[in-house]
C-alpha cells in the first residue's frame, strides 16, 4: 500500500478509536450508575446516556471498514487519486465532525449535569443546561442523518439500531423545542464553562430541562408543528427556520391545545399507545417498541434498567380501555369520513349512505346468531359486500364487526372460519382498518387458521398477513406471534396459490431484520432451495426475491452457505431468466463480501465466466453486481 493510502486508514482508525473511547467513557459513566444527578436532569442524562452508548456498534463497524480502506487505497495507479479521494471524503465530511463535536459536548454535559442539584427547573443555571440538551440533541441527530451508511457497508443490524436512536432525538428535540440552528452550532462550538452562561436569552422561558413547560397548561401535545419540519437539515433557509421556531412556540402556548396523560405515552416511542403491553417488571410498553428492543437482544426493562425475567408481553387492557374512551373524547382517532349517515367522496362531496349503514349492521347483529345457518349466511354475505368497494369496508368496520370476525376465526365452522377470514382480509385493504384489526387482537386467530385451517382459508389467512405487515409496526408484532414458521409450512406444503401468498408475506416480513432469523430457524433456506431447484421453475423468482433480502445477514448467509445454494447460485447466472441472473448475481455479491471463503468458493465453481457475460449484457442493476463481484474475484487473486 503507498504513503497516501496508509494516511487515509490511519487517519480514519485514529479518528474513530478515539470516539469510541468518548463513547466508552460515557457508557462507563452508565454502567456506574454516576453522571445521573439528583435534580430535574436525572431522566435527561440517563436517556443521553443510553443514545450514546448504542452508537458503539456503529463507530466499530466504521473502524472495522479500515481494512477495507486499506485494499481501496492500494489500487493501481489510474485510479488511486479518485479512490483516496472518496475514501478520504468517508472520514472527513461534516457529519463526522458533527459527530464528534456532539459526542465530545454529551460528555462535558453529563458531566456538569450530573453534578447540577436543583429541583426548580426555572433557576437560571439549569435553563442553561437545559439548552445544552437541546444542543447535543439535535447536533446528535443531525449527524446520523448524514453518515454514509452504503460508503462504510454498515450492517442491516446497526442501521436498524441507529434508526430507533434517531428516532428517540428527533421525539426528544421536539419536546426541548425549536431554536435557530446557527445558534445550537454556536454553543456546541463553545468550552462548556463558556457555552453555559452565554446566550441564556434564546433559551425559551417557557421550557425546563425535560422540554416541558414550566406552565403545567402548556405541556401537551404538538401535533401540527414539529422540529421535523424545520430542520437544519431540510432546504430551509435559517430565518424560515427561525420564524417556524417562533411560530412553534407560540402554539405551543396556546391554553385550549391538548394535554396526553403520560400514563398514555410509550416511554420508548413517547407517542400515544394504542397496543399497550405490559413486561415482566410491570412496566407498560407499545407492543411494537418493546418487541423491537427484545429483537435487538436486550433483556433489561428500558425504564428500569432491570433484568427481564421473562420476555412475554401481556397486553393492558385496561390502560388500553382508557387510552381509547380518551381518543374518543377528544377525537384523536383518524376520521372515516363517516358522518351523520354520510360518507365523504374523494371530491370532497358526501353521499348518503344512512340505507347502507342500517342494512350492514342488522347484518353485523346477524354474526352473533346462535343458528350457525344464520351465522354463516350473514358472514358470507360480510365476505361479499367487503369485496366490492371501500364504502363497504369503511361501514361494515364502522358497523364493529371486526372483532366479531375474529371471533368467528377460532369456531369449529370450516365455512363460517373461511368466511370469517376472507373478509378480514377484505377489510384489510382500507388502510385504517389495518390498525382495527390489530387493536381487536386478530394476530393470534389468524396464525392459529394458517396452522390448522382449510387450504383456502390457510391461503387467505397467509394474505391477510401480508397485507397487515404493509405497516412497518405490524412486522414485528406478526413476527413475534410465531407466525413465520407457518408461513414456511405453507410456503413447503400449500398449494400453489398458498405457496406464493405464504411467499409474499414472508418476503414482506423479511424487511424487518429482527423476522430474518425467525425465518432461518423456521426452515425456510432449505424451502426456498428446493423452490431454486424445481423442474417446473414455477416459483423462481419468488424464491430468490426472499434470498436477496435474507442474504445480508449474517445467521441466514450462513444457512444460505451450509445448504449448498451457491452452485445453484451460479448456475441460474448462466441459465436463468434476466431478472433471475439479476437477483443470483446480488445474491452471491452479499455472500461474498468481507467473506474470502465464499469468494474463492465461487471462484472454484467457475463464476467467473457467466459474471463476465452478464457484466456485459445483463440489466443495469445485473452488470452492477456482476461487475462488483469480478472486482473483488479480481481482488483476491492480488492478495
Amino acid at each position: 500500500m503507498d504513503g497516501i493510502g496508509v494516511v487515509v486508514a490511519a487517519v480514519c482508525g485514529g479518528a474513530v478509536a478515539g470516539m469510541l473511547e468518548v463513547v466508552g467513557e460515557i457508557t462507563g459513566l452508565f454502567a456506574a450508575g454516576g453522571g445521573t444527578g439528583c435534580g430535574v436532569f436525572r431522566k435527561d442524562c440517563l436517556d443521553l446516556m443510553r443514545r450514546s452508548a448504542l452508537l458503539k456498534h456503529l463507530l466499530e463497524e466504521i473502524r472495522d471498514f479500515g481494512p477495507t480502506l486499506e485494499v481501496l487505497t492500494s489500487s493501481e495507479s489510474s485510479s488511486s487519486s479518485s479512490t483516496i479521494t472518496t475514501s478520504t471524503n468517508l472520514c472527513s465530511g461534516s457529519w463526522w465532525s458533527d459527530l464528534v463535536v456532539a459526542l465530545q459536548a454529551a460528555k462535558r454535559l453529563l458531566s456538569a449535569a450530573g453534578t447540577f442539584t436543583s429541583n426548580n427547573p426555572s433557576d437560571g443555571a439549569a435553563k442553561k443546561i437545559s439548552f445544552q440538551f437541546q444542543c447535543v440533541t439535535w447536533k446528535l441527530e443531525k449527524a446520523l442523518g448524514e453518515v454514509p451508511y452504503d460508503g462504510f457497508d454498515i450492517s442491516e443490524e446497526v442501521q436498524e439500531q441507529v434508526a430507533l436512536v434517531r428516532a428517540q432525538l428527533r421525539r426528544a428535540a421536539e419536546r426541548y423545542g425549536s431554536v435557530n440552528s446557527r445558534k445550537l452550532s454556536h454553543a456546541l462550538s463553545q468550552p462548556l464553562d463558556k457555552e453555559v452562561t452565554a446566550k441564556v436569552e434564546h433559551v425559551p422561558e417557557s421550557i425546563d430541562s425535560k422540554g416541558q413547560s414550566a406552565d403545567p397548561m402548556v405541556n401537551r401535545l404538538e401535533r401540527s408543528s414539529s422540529l421535523s419540519e424545520v430542520s437544519p437539515s431540510s432546504n430551509v433557509d435559517s430565518q424560515q427556520q427561525e420564524n417556524s421556531a417562533s411560530k412553534s412556540m407560540d402554539e405551543m402556548k396556546k391554553p385550549d391545545a391538548l394535554v396526553i396523560p403520560d400514563d398514555f405515552l410509550c416511554p420508548i416511542s413517547l407517542e400515544l399507545m394504542r397496543d399497550p403491553v405490559i413486561v415482566a417488571t410491570g412496566q407498560t410498553y407499545e407492543r411494537s417498541y418493546i418487541q423491537r428492543w427484545i429483537d435487538c437482544g436486550n433483556v433489561t426493562c428500558p425504564k428500569t434498567q432491570q433484568k427481564l425475567q421473562h420476555l412475554t408481553l401481556t397486553p393492558n387492557y385496561v390502560l388500553r380501555s382508557l387510552i381509547t374512551q380518551w381518543c374518543a373524547m377528544h377525537n384523536i382517532e383518524q376520521p372515516t369520513g363517516l358522518a351523520n349517515g354520510k360518507l365523504k367522496k374523494s371530491d370532497g362531496s358526501f353521499r348518503d349512505v344512512s340505507g347502507d349503514v342500517a342494512a350492514i349492521e342488522a347484518l353485523v347483529r346477524k354474526l352473533s346468531s346462535r343458528s350457525v345457518e344464520e351465522r354463516r349466511a350473514a358472514v358470507a354475505e360480510i365476505r361479499s359486500l367487503s369485496k366490492r368497494s371501500t364504502d363497504n369496508r369503511i361501514l361494515i368496520a364502522e358497523a364493529g364487526a371486526i372483532p366479531i370476525l375474529v371471533n368467528l376465526l377460532t369456531i369449529d365452522d370450516v365455512i363460517t372460519q373461511e368466511h370469517a377470514v376472507t373478509s378480514i382480509l377484505n377489510l384489510s385493504i382500507y388502510e385504517n382498518n389495518k390498525g382495527l384489526i390489530m387493536l381487536a387482537g386478530a394476530i393470534p386467530s389468524i396464525v392459529q387458521v394458517l396452522r390448522a385451517g382449510s387450504m383456502e382459508a390457510r391461503e387467505n389467512a397467509a394474505a391477510t398477513l401480508f397485507s397487515l405487515s404493509l405497516l412497518d409496526e405490524n412486522k414485528i408484532i406478526i413476527g413475534a406471534s410465531g407466525a413465520i414458521p407457518a408461513l414456511v409450512e405453507l410456503l413447503q406444503n400449500g398449494s400453489t396459490r398458498g405457496k406464493k401468498d405464504a411467499a409474499t408475506a414472508l418476503f414482506n416480513l423479511c424487511i424487518y431484520l429482527g423476522n430474518k432469523g425467525r425465518a432461518v430457524r423456521a426452515g425456510i433456506i432449505s424451502a426456498l432451495l428446493k423452490m431454486l431447484t424445481d423442474s417446473r421453475n414455477c416459483m423462481v423468482d419468488e424464491a430468490l426475491t426472499i434470498l436477496s433480502v435474507l442474504a445480508s445477514n449474517q445467521e441466514a448467509k450462513a444457512a444460505i452457505v451450509k445448504a449448498s445454494t451457491i452452485p445453484v447460485l451460479i448456475d441460474l447466472t448462466r441459465t436463468g431468466l434476466p431478472r433471475n441472473k439479476e437477483n443470483a448475481a446480488a445474491i452471491l455479491l452479499s455472500l461474498c463480501k468481507r467473506d474470502t471463503e465464499n469468494l474463492a468458493c465461487i471462484s472454484r465453481l467457475g463464476a467467473v465466466i457467466p459474471l463476465t457475460e452478464l457484466a456485459k449484457s445483463g440489466t443495469e442493476r445485473a452488470k452492477r453486481k456482476a461487475t462488483s463481484l469480478l472486482e473483488l474475484l479480481r481482488k483476491l487473486q492480488q492478495l
